[in-house]
């Protein structure tokens, strides 16, 4: 399912045009302003029962090697969105979540 299927699932689950179900994906998930975008930007994480948690981890300097001309490069420190899924959502996907 890509964004436009699931803007029009909404809308047709909630009975809202697509204008609406459109503005309410966008103001979760868009990733230069959306309610998770500024809450990870923050460091915050957002964590919805059952579902799961997205979350800011920090990745630790490094070196690797270029596979092309072998040399070592480095990476700097960085920060990084990341999700884990709760155990809901985990019991569905397997197919043994109680009451389904």
């Amino acid at each position: 399912m890509n964004k436009s299927e699931l803007i029009q699932h909404i809308a047709d689950e909630h009975e809202l045009s697509r204008a609406q179900a459109s503005r309410i994906i966008n103001s979760l998930f868009d990733p230069n302003g959306g309610v998770i975008a500024k809450a990870l930007k923050k460091g915050d994480a957002v964590s919805i029962t059952g579902f799961g948690t997205f979350e800011q981890r920090k990745r630790g300097a490094r070196t690797f090697r270029n596979p092309q001309t072998g040399e070592p490069v480095k990476a700097k420190a960085s920060k990084v969105p990341a999700f884990r899924a709760g155990a809901t959502l985990k019991g569905t996907v397997r197919g043994t979540a109680k009451g389904k």
